[in-house]
Parts: C-alpha cells; sequence; structure tokens
C-alpha cells in the first residue's frame, strides 16, 4: 500500500469509525432523555455508556497515523468486527433490573477510568487495527502488554449487563475470542517493526498478571 494510499485509508477509517461511536452515544442519550421514569441505577448506566462512545469518538478521530500496521485482511476483519460490531447490542432492550444496572455502572465506570489512564501514557498511539507506533512501558504497561484491551472487556461486559440476555452474553464470549486474535495480531506487527518490543514483551503479561 502506497503511502498517499495510505493516508487517505487512514483518514477515512478515523472519520468513519468515530462517526459510529458518536452515533451510538446520542443514540444511548436520546433514549435517556426519555426515560425519566426508569430506576436511577438504569438512568446512571445509560449516562456512562453515552460518555464512553462519545469519548472512544474522539480517540478514534485523533489518533496519529501509524508507522507499519498488519498485512492481510484477517487482522482487519477482526479489528473492525472486534471495535464495531459488538456495541451493537446498544440498540438491544434493556433490562430494568436494579443490581445488573448497578453492577453495570460499575463496570462502565472502572473501564472508563482504566481507559482513560492507559490513554494518558499510550497517547497518540491509540488504535484500532493492529499498528506499531511506539513501545509504551508507562503506566499500566509496566505491568501488562494491553490495559486497553482489559478495559474495553470491563465496559463492554457492563454494557452487556444493562442489556442482559442469552444472546448479550454468547455476544460477550465471542468478543473475547476476537480480542485474543487481535491482541495476536498486534504483537506480531510490533514484533516485526519496533526492535525493543521483544524486550519488553518477556518481562509482561498480556492481560492479567500470572494469569495470561
Amino acid at each position: 500500500m502506497s503511502l498517499p494510499t495510505s493516508l487517505a485509508y487512514d483518514r477515512v477509517t478515523r472519520v468513519l469509525g468515530s462517526a459510529w461511536f458518536l452515533l451510538l452515544g446520542l443514540t444511548v442519550a436520546l433514549k435517556l432523555g426519555t426515560s425519566s421514569g426508569e430506576p436511577w441505577p438504569s438512568l446512571v448506566s445509560s449516562l456512562c455508556i453515552a460518555v464512553f462512545y462519545l469519548m472512544l469518538a474522539l480517540l478514534v478521530l485523533t489518533r496519529a497515523p501509524a508507522k507499519a500496521q498488519a498485512e492481510g485482511l484477517l487482522p482487519r476483519i477482526a479489528a473492525f468486527v472486534g471495535t464495531y460490531w459488538p456495541w451493537t447490542i446498544t440498540f438491544f432492550a434493556k433490562t430494568e433490573d436494579a443490581l445488573p444496572n448497578l453492577v453495570s455502572t460499575v463496570c462502565v465506570l472502572t473501564g472508563m477510568i482504566m481507559i482513560l489512564v492507559t490513554i494518558r501514557h499510550l497517547g497518540r498511539s491509540f488504535s484500532l487495527v493492529p499498528q506499531a507506533r511506539s513501545v509504551v512501558q508507562t503506566g499500566p504497561y509496566r505491568w501488562v502488554k494491553h490495559p486497553l484491551y482489559l478495559s474495553e472487556e470491563i465496559v463492554f461486559l457492563g454494557v452487556v449487563l444493562q442489556h442482559l440476555s442469552v444472546v448479550t452474553v454468547a455476544l460477550l464470549i465471542l468478543h473475547i475470542g476476537i480480542q485474543v486474535c487481535r491482541i495476536l495480531y498486534e504483537e506480531d506487527v510490533l514484533r516485526r517493526n519496533l526492535p525493543e518490543y521483544s524486550s519488553y514483551e518477556a518481562s509482561r503479561w498480556r492481560l492479567i498478571p500470572y494469569v495470561w
């Protein structure tokens, strides 16, 4: 892929990706504006999810250009499916039970805080498709290699709890599998393009210390 084509592709995916999360954020916000009779745990959970989507829209739009990215179609499919498709559960029916909504709020807030802390150290190296920009070793990256994936999965768990059903739980399990594939693709492109990554990855766990 030539440089001009690559830059054009990056700009288009940034705009479209940001627009998608902006749409989701506005959808949740509009539902929130017409649901004054709902229990407060449900309202707080919806507000947190709306803020999360708007934050993702901003992050996608402002990320820096990549030095290199994974080759082939599968890494791109995994990235786009893992990033965009699962969040369509926002359009599913919501649960009215207080406990799932309370736990949802805790998960979304926890995940959002973790994402903000991670982005603070990751900076504009944030990406969706497996790409190589730099090896970040500060903040949560001192302990695990992929704190952003972990944070995102905690938020997604919170969204699933707000729309709890057999289908959304199945989506959660499938999403975890897709995220694992994205992690492996990302590690491969970093290993091949950033020589300093090999020594870094040898001394870090992927997601959860002492587990994986």
